[in-house]
């Protein structure tokens, strides 16, 4: 099996659509801002603006996020990431007399559920139903964390949001709650926001409120050989590997 991750041309997801086509085991991972972002935000003329989406790879020129999108859309691709890495304007000032040491990464965490209901779901192109699978479900059975994570029901941990399809909001840096002083969203308006998030049965996101402890986070284990990835794996490669060939 193969996990690939930051999905971001449209020729990297065109060969994963060709390896599944073949019966292999791929997973294509793009990322937030790979679905709605393009690489116009290079050319702008205020240098630490275009600094704030540098990242590898890179944004791809226009057309790449639609394709990228309709192989979310159809199952090409199986769920989104955020690859959310900050560096605040101090930092990315690193690089401006070299780009090359413009630290890479930006920011998609706390915008990810928002920006990519409003793109894909209050656009009409998702169900609900499978905007869960895109950013929760598919992720919790690829890393072998099912149904602990992943699904709300007894037994597993009360990782929940709320979400109201209804509601609108403005993204700016002047409200957000990451430690960074820019958003690569900003004045991005989007429908589709979190009211409440519980993290583990608490309520650590409520009416705007952070309300998160530090140090209450704990680690989960995510054990090898997932069934999503791994079941019936023997056969599949036994099938697929190259036959002998007999000679009179």
């Amino acid at each position: 099996p193969l996990y690939v991750v930051h999905v971001m041309a449209k020729e990297a997801m065109e060969e994963i659509s060709r390896a599944k086509l073949r019966g292999q085991r791929v997973i294509g991972e793009p990322i937030l801002s790979g679905l709605v972002l393009d690489d116009s935000h290079y050319y702008n003329k205020d240098w630490a603006r275009a600094a704030q989406y540098v990242m590898s790879p890179p944004l791809r020129p226009r057309g790449h996020a639609e394709a990228i999108t309709d192989a979310l859309v159809s199952g090409v691709l199986s769920l989104v990431g955020t690859d959310h890495c900050v560096f605040d304007s101090q930092q990315k000032a690193m690089g401006r007399n070299d780009f090359t040491k413009i630290p890479n990464g930006l920011n998609g965490v706390e915008d990810r559920m928002s920006v990519l209901y409003d793109h894909i779901v209050a656009s009409g192109r998702m169900s609900p139903s499978d905007f869960v699978r895109v950013t929760s479900t598919a992720a919790a059975q690829i890393f072998n964390i099912y149904p602990r994570k992943g699904a709300i029901q007894a037994g597993s941990d009360a990782d929940i949001i709320i979400l109201d399809p209804t509601k609108t909001k403005t993204i700016s840096a002047k409200t957000h709650h990451q430690n960074i002083d820019y958003n690569v969203y900003e004045g991005r308006s989007v429908q589709g926001v979190i009211d409440v998030t519980i993290s583990n049965g608490v309520v650590v996101f409520e009416d705007g409120k952070l309300n998160a402890v530090r140090g209450a986070g704990r680690f989960v284990s995510t054990p090898a050989f997932s069934p999503v990835l791994y079941s019936g794996i023997d056969a599949l490669e036994q099938r697929n590997s190259p036959k002998p060939v007999k000679r009179a």
